[in-house]
């Protein structure tokens, strides 16, 4: 699972920073999946190593014009030299209407197909490998964030201790692979937890944008291995925040803190921030490393791998 940020501004772009976007490629299963699509996002999928072939889910927060005005823009291109085969797009109800009212004014056909998916909070996509759920964020509008969960696996299989064991290859090892109990053709029942490694925990992604602090945000922020959490403004400017219903740096330190997540990566920065101002982003990165030391900033094209809790064990033995 690797995340790439597209778009890192809040409002209005600036000249290093795009509006909100970012996307979670699944390498494993070839796919790329976007959270928001602020306008500018396909010119940003362009400059990154991402294929917007591999695009096949798109999840909207929110219908303000800074999360959503890239979409139709990104879709009309998908259909001309994407060759995407299907794209599920999910997001508050709303947005269906707004896709179809500007396909049908621009003159737009899709050569693909496009579902989408009006959300309210729970599980709205899973299969064998992820859950997505989504919860309510408190904005001026309706609001959504994600929730992103892999499913456990077991562990490593270890092929030659089923050779020393004499166990016959074939379908049986699919089974004990899957850490199922297989009883031989000669009558031996072999446990196949027996022949696995630890279990892999499976990595968890919250994505909350944009909200003031609530309780929604830490609910979808539970054990994350990774939230990634607006932080418009800072905290000397928190009338500010509440007035328009963002977060400050101590707000998103917060809820990662209240919520066990182990990082955070703050984002939709406010361009008042800016190099040479009173305040800048070095200085919103210590408020919120005041309260949760294990907070990063994110920038456009940064790009994070999550690792698996074994993999982050294992680093901290080493350091």
């Amino acid at each position: 699972m690797q995340i790439t940020f597209l778009g890192t501004s809040s409002g209005v772009p600036t000249r290093s920073r795009n509006v909100s976007s970012v996307a979670l490629r699944l390498p494993q299963r070839a796919e790329l999946w976007l959270f928001d699509c602020g306008e500018g996002t396909q010119h940003q999928i362009m400059r990154s190593e991402l294929k917007i072939s591999q695009l096949s889910r798109i999840f909207i927060t929110h219908m303000h014009g800074d999360h959503i005005f890239g979409l139709m823009g990104l879709l009309a291109t998908c259909g001309l030299a994407g060759n995407v085969q299907r794209i599920d797009i999910y997001g508050p109800s709303g947005l269906n209407d707004y896709i179809q009212t500007a396909s049908r004014y621009s003159y737009t056909h899709f050569s693909y197909p496009i579902k989408v998916h009006a959300i309210r909070p729970g599980v709205i996509y899973e299969d064998e490998d992820f859950t997505v759920s989504c919860g309510n964020l408190h904005h001026r509008i309706t609001a959504f964030g994600y929730r992103v969960a892999e499913k456990d696996r077991a562990g490593r299989f270890d092929i030659e201790k089923a050779k020393a064991l004499q166990i016959p290859p074939g379908r049986v090892y699919g089974q004990l692979k899957r850490g199922e109990t297989v009883t031989l053709t000669d009558g031996r029942v072999i446990d196949g937890t027996q022949l696995c490694g630890p279990t892999e925990i499976g990595r968890k992604i919250a994505y909350c944008t944009d909200t003031i602090y609530c309780d929604g945000a830490v609910e979808l922020a539970k054990d994350a291995d990774v939230l990634i959490h607006e932080a418009t403004f800072a905290h000397q400017d928190a009338d500010m925040a509440f007035q328009r219903l963002h977060s400050t740096t101590t707000m998103a330190a917060q809820t990662a803190l209240t919520a066990g997540a182990h990082r955070l990566i703050m984002s939709h920065f406010s361009p008042r921030y800016a190099p040479g101002n009173t305040l800048e982003l070095k200085d919103l990165l210590k408020e919120a490393r005041a309260i949760f030391p294990r907070t990063d900033m994110a920038f456009d094209f940064m790009i994070y791998d999550v690792p698996r809790r074994r993999e982050v064990e294992l680093s901290k033995v080493s350091v």
